[in-house]
């Protein structure tokens, strides 16, 4: 193996490893101010030097590089297989970044969310019933105007805390 092929392909296991810390925990390499990102991203400068790295030793091996043209001719090579994977690299982040989720549920939520009875409601005293929020199944005490009995689909009214509503029949 030629040295101009071991050092591309060094460059491109530390384009590699640097991508790969960025994607995985990129608050690591937030020096300073954490909110501030440059014109260039850290995940685009790891996917420009590792497409760099190994397109180079592709390029390199392929011509032979003996001499400074062909070793100019990968250096070429790895630049031009690096400038669209840092691109992509850059959208890719960005992309997940800025990806759109939908709000986390409060207790405001729970109000008019239908249920199930799943532990018997007493007259003075709490049950509890299951409710979906946002899609998920919530088991939460609950207290109603009359007794309810296991099996009762209910509705709720009133959510009076984080863990505990007011519930009516449906």
């Amino acid at each position: 193996m030629a040295t101009g092929t071991l050092i591309f392909l060094i460059i491109g296991a530390a384009g590699v490893a640097v991508l790969a810390v960025a994607l995985l925990g990129g608050e690591l390499l937030h020096l300073g101010q954490p909110g501030v990102d440059g014109p260039v991203s850290v995940e685009a400068v790891a996917g420009f030097a590792g497409a760099f790295g190994f397109g180079g030793a592709i390029a390199n091996e392929l011509l032979g590089a003996g001499t400074p043209a062909l070793v100019a001719g990968a250096v070429t090579a790895g630049a031009g297989a690096a400038v669209p994977t840092a691109w992509f690299a850059a959208r890719l982040s960005r992309a997940a970044r800025n990806m759109r989720t939908d709000p986390t549920p409060t207790r405001d939520h729970l109000v008019g969310a239908l249920g199930l009875v799943v532990t018997p409601i007493p007259a003075t005293g709490y049950g509890e019933v299951r409710v979906r929020l946002a899609g998920q199944p919530v088991k939460l005490n609950a207290r109603a105007d009359r007794p309810l009995p296991v099996g009762t689909q209910v509705f709720v009214v009133e959510a009076l805390s984080e863990t505990s509503v007011h519930v009516e029949t449906y």
